[in-house]
C-alpha cells in the first residue's frame, strides 16, 4: 500500500502534535505516525508525574516544621506509599486521556500505528505501507539512557520511565546522575522516607556552572540525602540487592535510578537515508530559527534535538516545524530565552545567557543570600541564593541562576525581563511589594547597581523623574 501526502509527521509527543496543528491549519494533507504508547513523555513520564510524586512528597515533609510553628502532631503523620503512587498514576491517567482526547482518538486514517524508518529522501515506510511526502517533521522523542552494562541487573534499575509504574517504593536506592530528572525525584523519595544516596560524576549538579550558585545547590541538597560527586558510579551486585561504589564510598541499596539524560529516538529511522546532514551524535543538523534540516524538506522538533528539552521549547519547535513543513519556503522565527526550572526545594532555576558562557570582563554580578529576606524567613526556606549577571557598560540583564524558594516564579519573571533587554535601573523602577521573595532579586539588583558603569545622579535610582 502506498500514499502521498504533504506532510509526514513522526511522533505523536508534545513537538509532533504541535506540528499537526500548524500542517491542519495550513489546510494541507498529512499523516502522524507513531510507534509506541501515545500521550506525551510529559504526560505519561515526564514533567506532571513527577511534580505529582513532588507535590505528595512536599505536603508530608512539610510536617519538619509544624512543631517550630506551634502546629501539634506533625510527627503522627505518615504516608500510605502503594497509595500515594496510586494517586500520581490517577493524576497522570486523566492528564494522558485529555492528550488522547483532543489529538489521536478521532483521526481515523490520519493516524498510523507504527514504527517509520526512511527509504529514500521524502519516503518513509511504516511496516508494509510506502508513504511519499513533500515535507517530513522528525520529532520521536527521547528515551532514559542506560549503560549497556547495567541490563544485566534486570528490575533492579528503574528509570524516570518506569518508575512510576512501581506498586510501592524500595526501602533504599541510589541515584545516579544528579541533573533535574535525579534532584527531583532523588529529593521527593527521599521526603517519603525512602533511602536515597545521589551520585553523579561531575562536580556539581542540576547541570549548574556557576560555583557559588552551585556550592550552594551542593550544601541544600546534601542536607536531604548524601550527594557523592565527581567520581563515576560502578554497580555489582551483592545477593538481592546492589552495591553502588562511587570514589572511597560505597552503599548497598535495593534500587538504582538511572537518571543520566536521556537518548534521542533515532534508532529505528534509517535517518542515513533521508538526504540530510548528521552531526557527531548521528543527529540532523538543522537550523533552530526555521527547524529546517539544511536545504530538504525535512524538518525536527523536540526533545529529540537534544538542545532544550523542555515543554515549552518543544512545543514552539513543533509549531516552527509545521508552520514551514506546510509551505514552500521557510519562515525563520525568533527563539525565546532559555531558561530551566529545576522543581526541588529550594527550586534551581537557569535563565538566559549560562555563567560559563560570560566573559568575565564584560559583565558584573549581583548577588542576594536568601537569608535576611524577611517572606523567605517566614516560610522557613531562607537558604539559596540568588545570582544575576549584567552588561557592565549598558546594564543590561544577561542571565541568572537561583537556588531558592519560589524560583519558579522569579525564573519567569527574568526570562521576561531578559527578552525585553530590560536594564539594572529598570527592573529597579518597578513596584516590590513586601513581604515576598521577589524583594530577594530586588536586593540582588542594588547590589550590583553600585559596580556598573552607569551614569551617577543624585537621584535615587528607585525613582524615575517626571520630563
Amino acid at each position: 500500500m502506498e500514499r502521498n501526502v504533504d506532510v509526514a509527521i513522526i511522533g505523536a509527543g508534545t513537538a509532533g502534535l504541535s506540528a499537526m496543528s500548524q500542517v491542519r491549519q495550513a489546510k494541507k494533507d498529512f499523516v502522524l505516525i507513531n510507534g509506541g504508547e501515545l500521550g506525551t513523555t510529559c504526560a505519561r513520564v515526564g514533567c506532571m508525574p513527577s511534580k505529582a510524586l513532588i507535590q505528595v512528597a512536599h505536603d508530608l515533609h512539610r510536617r519538619e516544621i509544624f512543631e517550630r510553628e506551634g502546629i501539634e502532631g506533625g510527627a503522627g503523620l505518615s504516608v500510605n506509599l502503594p497509595d500515594a503512587l496510586e494517586h500520581v498514576r490517577d493524576l497522570r491517567d486523566i492528564l494522558v486521556d485529555r492528550v488522547l482526547a483532543n489529538s489521536t482518538d478521532q483521526m481515523g486514517e490520519t493516524f498510523i500505528d507504527g514504527y517509520a524508518r526512511f527509504v529514500d529522501p521524502g519516503i518513509l515506510q511504516v511496516g508494509q505501507e510506502i508513504i511519499h511526502a513533500k515535507s517530513i517533521v522528525i520529532a520521536t522523542g527521547t528515551r532514559p539512557l542506560v549503560p549497556d552494562e547495567w541490563v544485566d541487573f534486570g528490575e533492579h534499575i528503574i528509570t524516570s520511565d518506569t518508575i512510576f509504574e512501581m506498586e510501592d517504593l524500595p526501602q533504599s536506592i541510589a541515584v545516579v546522575g544528579l541533573g533535574i530528572i535525579g534532584l527531583e525525584i532523588g529529593q521527593a523519595l527521599s521526603h517519603l522516607g525512602v533511602s536515597v544516596t545521589g551520585v553523579d560524576q561531575l562536580e556539581t549538579i542540576a547541570g549548574l556552572n556557576d560555583p557559588r550558585a552551585s556550592q550552594s545547590a551542593i550544601e541544600l541538597m546534601a542536607r536531604t540525602f548524601p550527594v557523592w560527586l565527581g567520581h563515576q558510579a560502578r554497580l555489582t551486585s551483592e545477593g538481592s540487592q546492589i552495591r553502588v561504589s562511587a570514589g572511597e564510598h560505597s552503599v548497598v541499596v535495593d534500587k538504582v535510578l538511572a537518571a543520566m539524560g536521556r537518548r534521542s529516538n533515532i534508532d529505528w529511522l534509517s535517518i542515513e537515508n533521508a538526504g540530510v546532514d548528521l552531526n557527531e551524535a548521528g543527529l540532523p543538523v538543522f537550523d533552530p530559527n526555521t527547524m529546517q534540516c539544511g536545504e530538504s524538506r525535512v524538518f525536527i522538533a523536540g526533545d529529540i534535538t537534544a538542545s532544550n528539552p523542555v515543554l515549552h521549547e518543544a512545543t514552539d519547535e513543533g509549531r516552527i516545524a509545521g508552520y514551514n513543513a506546510a509551505r514552500q519556503n521557510s519562515t525563520a522565527f525568533k527563539r525565546k530565552t532559555p531558561f530551566a526550572i529545576t522543581f526541588t526545594s529550594p527550586n534551581i532555576c537557569t535563565i538566559g545567557a549560562a555563567f560559563s558562557s560570560l566573559d568575565p570582563g564584560t559583565i558584573e554580578i549581583g548577588e542576594m543570600r536568601l537569608g535576611p529576606v524577611g517572606r523567605a524567613l517566614i516560610m522557613g526556606m531562607n537558604r539559596g541564593i540568588i545570582r544575576i549577571y549584567v552588561d557592565k557598560s549598558t546594564g543590561i540583564l544577561k542571565g541568572a541562576t537561583l537556588v531558592a524558594a519560589r524560583g519558579e516564579n522569579l525564573a519567569h519573571l527574568l526570562a521576561w525581563c531578559i527578552d525585553e533587554q530590560m536594564t539594572v535601573l529598570q527592573l529597579l523602577r518597578k513596584p516590590f511589594y513586601h513581604p515576598t521573595m521577589e524583594e530577594a532579586l530586588q536586593g540582588a539588583l542594588r547590589d550590583v547597581l553600585s559596580r556598573l558603569d552607569l551614569q551617577k545622579t543624585d537621584v535615587p535610582p528607585e525613582l524615575e523623574v517626571l520630563t
